[in-house]
């Protein structure tokens, strides 16, 4: 096991030294579709793509609260990598609920989106439901929980749907 980790490290920090793997190479396409997650692959350039996710965020009320991106951390080194960024989502007044209806599932916030650069030049958005995020705190957090993670799948929903359309 120990062999493997040490290999899977020589991977993240030396893709050079695999043949096959260069630097800059893709190392996998999309967001694959699964239980829980949101996946909604778009025509969209990568940049486009987190502008317009950005523009939606405000324009549905939601404040963008965090920002990483493994390929700028990589450019930054001199490494390519596809575009990929996750953006926190989230508001004070959802925050407030949260953390009356369970302290435990604060650790969830903020909910995030990923934006993933595809190999044919365009960009997946996908995100986890609040209903997934919140399962594991939903015998304590009750109905208010529940209704909490219904509202924001709602939210979360409209934002993917304006950052993804052509307008």
């Amino acid at each position: 096991m120990r062999l493997l980790s040490c290999f899977i490290v020589m991977l993240m920090l030396a893709p050079g030294l695999v043949p096959g793997l260069a630097p800059g190479s893709a190392w996998a396409d999309s967001v694959a579709p699964r239980e829980g997650w949101q996946v909604m692959p778009t025509s969209l350039a990568y940049d486009d793509l987190v502008e317009k996710l950005q523009a939606a965020v405000k324009e549905e009320g939601m404040i963008v609260v965090t920002q990483a991106s493994a390929s700028a951390g990589a450019k930054g080194r001199g490494l390519t990598i596809p575009g990929n960024r996750v953006i926190g989502v989230y508001r004070n007044d959802y925050a407030v609920r949260m953390l009356e209806a369970s302290v435990a599932a604060g650790i969830e916030a903020p909910i995030r989106f990923y934006v993933s650069e595809d190999s044919g030049g365009t960009a997946t958005l996908s995100w986890k439901t609040a209903d997934l995020v919140f399962a594991p705190y939903m015998d304590e957090g009750g109905a208010a929980l529940a209704e909490l993670a219904a509202e924001l799948d709602a939210v979360f929903m409209k934002i993917a749907q304006k950052a993804v359309s052509s307008r």
